[in-house]
């Protein structure tokens, strides 16, 4: 399995999380791994389960750095399949050192496209792009 279908397995999961709460998570994933027929290899198992886990306990972070940079818009407002792809993206852009931040956008942007609504693509890309500016 690639990094792309990887980060897609990431999303379906943190997804959840819009649904249960923290103590209910634990069996969200257990059920996830065990209802998902993508996933066949313990490798990549590990890797989405550990990046999931990696942006559940910078959420609070994370959604306070989206509400910063969007106008009109904050994370209460926003839809569910947008709000989870611009939270993975973050944590990629801002905490993870192995993804790029152009590769985090153009990522999310994709999965956006599959997974959001018509505009969701340029949605996410315009908050990413607003987001990738800071600390340079």
């Amino acid at each position: 399995m690639g990094r792309h279908e990887q980060r897609e397995q990431v999303f379906m999961l943190l997804f959840r999380v819009e649904f249960h709460t923290p103590e209910e998570m634990p069996r969200q994933e257990r059920l996830f791994f065990e209802d998902n027929e993508t996933v066949t290899r313990e490798k990549d198992a590990a890797y989405i389960e550990a990046k999931e886990k990696a942006v559940r306990k910078k959420i609070s972070e994370i959604d306070q750095i989206i509400d910063k940079n969007t106008e009109g818009w904050d994370t209460t407002r926003m839809g569910k399949v947008e709000l989870t792809i611009l939270r993975l993206a973050v944590y990629e852009m801002l905490f993870d050192e192995d993804v790029p931040k152009g590769v985090a956008i153009d990522e999310a942007v994709e999965i956006a496209k599959k997974f959001g609504q018509d505009n969701s693509g340029g949605f996410v890309n315009a908050i990413l792009a607003k987001i990738s500016k800071l600390g340079d």
